[in-house]
C-alpha cells in the first residue's frame, strides 16, 4: 500500500514538473515577442554561454553530432508511430475479444515508459529550440543594429552599379583561380585550413560588427552529404549541437561562403538574408582570393535576378551591362555533373521528390518562425548589400 502511494505521489510530482516546464517554455517565447529588447539582451548575455561551453564540447567531436541527433530523432518518432499502431491493434482486439481480452492491459508498461521518455525528450527539444533558435528571431536585425540610417529604397541605377561591380569582381577573380585539367577550381590547402580561414574571417569581421566577435567552432561536413545534395542544401546550423555543418560534396566555390553563413547563425544572426550578407562581407574581406571569389559568387545570382526583373526582363537592357564571363558561369554551380551522376545513380529516392519535400518543409519551418516569405527571404540580401554599399 505504501509503495503504491509513493509511486502515485511520484507520478503526480513528475506531471507537475512537466507542466511547469511546458508553461515556462511558452512564457519565454511569448515574453520575447512582447518585451522590447529581450531578444537583444539574450543574445548579448546568455546565448554566447551556450556557444562557449556546449559549442566547445561539440567541437571536440570530428563528426557532426547534430546530424546523428537528427537521425536519432527521426528514429524515435518512427518508433512512437509504430507503437501507436500496436496499441490501436491491441485495442481493437480487446474490443472484439471476450472478457478475458478486455481485462488484460491494452498498453503494456514498457510502451507507457517509452512514451514517457518520448514526452520528456520532446520537451527537451522544444526547450533547446527556444534557447538556440526561436529567441534569436526576436532580436534586432543587422540593419537595425548597424545601418539605422540606411534608405529603404534604392534606384535602378544603384542596383545596376552594384550588380556590375560584383560581376566584374567575379570575372577578375575567376582568372586568378588555380584549376585542374577539367577547368574546375582547386584549393591548395586542406579542409581544416579552409575552416580555419573561415573562422579568422569571421573574427576579423567582428572588429567592425561587435556581435560577430567571439568563439567559433569549426564547420563540419555532413556524413550524408549526398542526401543533402538532393535537397539542394549547402549547410545547416544545428541548434541541438551548436554546430555549423556543410555539404562536402557541393562544388568547392560554395564552401567558403557556406562556412561563414552557418557560423553567422552561431553569433545570433538567425535570418537567412543576414547570414548571406555576413558571409559575403567575411569572405570579401578575408584577404584570401578563393574566399573573395566565393563571397562575390554567393550574391551574384540574387543581384543578377533582381536586375533582370527590374528592367522588365528586357534582354537588350540586360545585355547592355557587364557580362558574366564563361568561367564564372561554369563556377556558379551547386554540384558538378559528375557528382550528380554518381548521386542519382545510387539514390534510393528520386532527387526531384526529395527536393520538393525539402522545399515544403524548409518553407513551412521559416514561416512558422514568423518569416512570411519563407525561402524567398534568402533574396532579401540584395537590400542589405545596397544599404551597405551606399551607406
Amino acid at each position: 500500500m505504501k509503495a503504491g502511494y509513493r509511486s502515485e505521489k511520484k507520478r503526480h510530482r513528475a506531471i507537475k514538473i512537466y507542466g511547469i516546464w511546458v508553461l515556462a517554455v511558452v512564457l519565454v517565447n511569448l515574453a520575447a515577442g512582447v518585451i522590447p529588447g529581450l531578444g537583444d539582451w539574450y543574445i548579448r548575455h546568455v546565448f554566447p554561454l551556450w556557444v562557449n561551453t556546449y559549442g566547445r564540447v561539440m567541437d571536440l567531436f570530428p563528426f557532426s553530432v547534430g546530424e546523428w541527433m537528427l537521425a536519432l530523432g527521426v528514429a524515435l518518432v518512427c518508433v512512437a508511430l509504430a507503437l501507436g499502431l500496436v496499441l490501436l491493434i491491441r485495442g481493437a482486439a480487446a474490443l472484439a475479444g471476450g472478457r478475458a481480452a478486455r481485462t488484460s492491459p491494452v498498453c503494456p508498461i514498457w510502451i507507457r515508459r517509452y512514451y514517457i521518455f518520448f514526452a520528456w525528450t520532446l520537451l527537451a527539444v522544444c526547450t533547446v529550440m527556444t534557447l538556440n533558435c526561436s529567441l534569436l528571431y526576436q532580436a534586432s536585425t543587422f540593419s537595425e543594429q548597424y545601418f539605422p540610417d540606411a534608405r529603404e529604397t534604392h534606384t535602378l541605377d544603384e542596383l545596376i552599379e552594384l550588380r556590375n561591380l560584383v560581376v566584374e569582381r567575379c570575372n577578375a577573380l575567376a582568372e586568378e583561380m588555380e584549376r585542374d585539367e577539367e577547368g574546375a577550381v582547386v584549393y591548395g590547402g586542406s579542409a581544416r585550413d579552409m575552416q580555419e580561414t573561415a573562422i579568422r574571417a569571421m573574427r576579423q569581421l567582428g572588429r567592425s560588427y561587435g556581435q560577430l566577435d567571439g568563439y567559433y567552432p569549426h564547420p563540419k561536413p555532413f556524413a550524408a552529404s549526398d542526401f543533402f545534395c538532393q535537397q539542394y542544401m549547402q549547410g545547416y546550423y544545428f541548434p541541438f549541437s551548436m554546430e555549423a555543418n556543410y555539404n562536402d560534396v557541393m562544388y568547392i566555390m560554395n564552401k567558403p561562403n557556406t562556412f561563414c553563413h552557418e557560423l553567422a547563425h552561431l553569433r545570433g544572426y538567425i535570418y537567412e538574408d543576414e547570414a548571406n550578407f555576413i558571409s559575403f562581407l567575411a569572405c570579401v574581406r578575408s584577404g584570401d582570393p578563393l574566399f573573395e571569389y566565393s563571397g562575390y559568387l554567393s550574391v551574384l545570382n540574387y543581384l543578377d535576378n533582381d536586375f533582370y526583373k527590374a528592367v522588365g526582363e528586357d534582354r537588350e537592357a540586360y545585355l547592355a551591362q557587364s557580362h558574366i564571363s564563361p568561367a564564372v558561369r561554369a563556377d556558379n554551380i551547386f554540384v558538378t555533373d559528375r557528382e550528380w551522376e554518381r548521386i542519382n545513380g545510387k539514390a534510393l529516392i528520386d532527387t526531384e521528390t526529395v527536393d520538393q519535400v525539402s522545399d515544403v518543409l524548409r518553407d513551412t519551418s521559416l514561416k512558422a518562425f514568423g518569416i512570411s516569405d519563407g525561402v524567398l527571404s534568402y533574396s532579401r540580401v540584395v537590400q542589405l548589400l545596397l544599404e551597405w554599399y551606399y551607406g
